[in-house]
C-alpha cells in the first residue's frame, strides 16, 4: 500500500503523488485530475471478458462467482487485454455483487441472466441481514489488487464497485429488471426502509471500495447502471445522499473517483455533485453537451456506443474522431465507451481504437 500523508491543507493524500514516474504520474490519473497529458488515455468498460478468446478459455467451467473469489484467476484476466490493446489503464475484474454476497446475501450470477438473489429484499428485517463487510470478508479482493499493483507496474489499476441505487434495485427486484417497478414501489411507498436499505449498501460499498485503495488501486470507479431509470428530483431525494456517502467516504483516499450510470443525461449535474472526480457519460450525450452540465471542475469520461464497433473500421474512425474532438472542451478526457464491451466485438477492433485515441491526441 502507498504510504499516506497529510498535506498543508489537512488532507490525506498519497506520498507516491509527489513522485515523479509511476501509476499517479500516468496520463489516465493526469487526465483524471485535469492535468496536461501526452495523450488522451484510453480503457475501456468490460475490457477484461468474453470479447477475448484468451478469457473464455480460462473461464471455461469456472463459475463467475469462483473466478472473482481466485486471486491468480483474476489477476490473469485483468491483465489479459493490458497485454492485448495497450490500454492506459487496466481495471479489476470482479462483478458488482462480490460484496452483497461477502455481506451474507444468498446470491448467485446466473449465465446469460446476471445477479439472481435467494430472497429477495422487502423487509426492515431483510435489510438487517445485510451485514458490515471488512478486508476479512474479502481477502481475495486484497491479494488480487496487490499482485496486479506488482505486475503493473507503472500502468494504474482502477478499482470499482455497485453504487448503492444499482444494488439495491438487484436485491428489491431479485435480479435484473427492465422497469425497476418493485424498487420504485419501496423508494416511494416506503422511504424510511428504502434509505435504510441504501444507507447499509452505502456503508458496504464504501468499506469495499477502501479494501481496493489500502491494497493499492489507482482510481475507483463507481457504476450506478440502473439510476438513468429516474427522474433528477428522485434521484436526489432517493440515491444523491448514498452515492454522496460512497464518494465522500473517499474523499482522503489520494486516488480519483469516477462515476458512471446509463441513460443519464438528465442526471449528469447531479452525479458531479455526488462528489466525483471524473463523470462517465454513455452515448446518448456529446462530450461538448456534458461537460457543460457537469461543470469545469471534473474530467469526463467516455463515450463511444458499443455497438459502433461492430460496424465497418471507416464508420468508428469517424466516430472515434469526433469523440476525441469533443472531449477537448473538457478539463479533462479519458477515452472510453458508452458502456461495456460487447462480447460479439472483434478484439483487433478495440486495438486499432486504442492505437488511434492515442495518435490523434499525441501532445494534446
Amino acid at each position: 500500500m502507498a504510504a499516506m500523508s497529510t498535506d498543508s491543507t489537512g488532507t490525506a493524500a498519497r506520498d507516491d503523488e509527489s513522485r515523479p514516474g509511476g501509476p499517479a504520474d500516468s496520463p489516465f490519473v493526469r487526465a483524471c485530475r485535469r492535468r496536461e497529458v501526452p495523450h488522451t488515455p484510453v480503457w475501456f468498460m468490460r475490457q477484461a471478458g468474453r470479447s477475448l478468446p484468451e478469457y473464455r478459455e480460462i473461464r471455461a467451467n469456472v463459475a463467475m462467482l469462483e473466478s472473482c473469489r481466485r486471486p491468480d484467476l483474476v489477476t490473469e484476466i485483468t491483465l489479459q487485454p493490458v497485454r492485448r490493446h495497450g490500454v492506459d489503464a487496466a481495471i479489476l475484474f470482479s462483478d458488482i455483487v462480490v460484496p452483497v454476497a461477502a455481506a451474507g446475501v444468498d446470491l448467485d450470477i446466473v449465465p446469460g441472466t446476471g445477479p439472481v438473489v435467494a430472497e429477495p429484499v422487502r423487509t426492515a428485517a431483510d435489510v438487517q441481514r445485510i451485514r458490515p463487510i471488512s478486508r476479512d470478508d474479502v481477502p481475495y479482493v486484497d491479494e488480487a489488487v496487490r499482485l496486479l499493483v506488482k505486475e503493473l507496474g507503472d500502468i494504474p489499476l482502477i478499482g470499482f464497485a455497485g453504487a448503492p441505487f444499482t444494488l439495491a434495485s438487484y436485491l428489491v427486484e431479485g435480479g435484473p429488471s427492465r422497469t425497476h417497478a418493485k424498487t420504485k414501489a419501496l423508494m416511494y411507498g416506503e422511504p424510511e426502509l428504502w434509505h435504510a436499505l441504501a444507507g447499509r449498501l452505502a456503508e458496504m460499498t464504501l468499506a469495499f471500495l477502501r479494501v481496493q485503495v489500502e491494497a493499492g488501486v489507482s482510481a475507483v470507479q463507481l457504476f450506478d447502471s440502473w439510476a438513468g431509470a429516474l427522474s433528477e428530483a428522485d434521484y436526489r431525494r432517493f440515491v444523491l445522499p448514498h452515492s454522496t456517502k460512497v464518494l465522500a467516504g473517499l474523499a482522503d483516499a489520494g486516488v480519483p473517483r469516477i462515476h458512471f450510470g446509463v441513460g443519464t443525461a438528465e442526471l449528469l449535474g447531479a452525479m458531479g455533485e455526488a462528489g466525483a472526480d471524473v463523470v462517465g457519460v454513455d452515448w446518448r450525450t456529446p462530450l461538448d453537451v456534458a461537460t457543460r452540465r457537469i461543470g469545469p471542475e471534473r474530467a469526463v469520461q467516455g463515450n463511444l456506443d458499443p455497438c459502433v464497433l461492430l460496424a465497418p473500421w471507416p464508420v468508428v474512425e469517424t466516430e472515434v474522431r469526433r469523440i476525441v474532438e469533443q472531449g477537448r472542451a473538457a478539463p479533462g478526457h479519458v477515452f472510453n465507451l458508452g458502456h461495456g464491451v460487447l462480447p460479439e466485438t472483434d478484439p483487433e477492433v478495440l486495438t486499432r481504437v486504442v492505437a488511434l485515441v492515442h495518435e490523434l491526441s499525441t501532445g494534446g
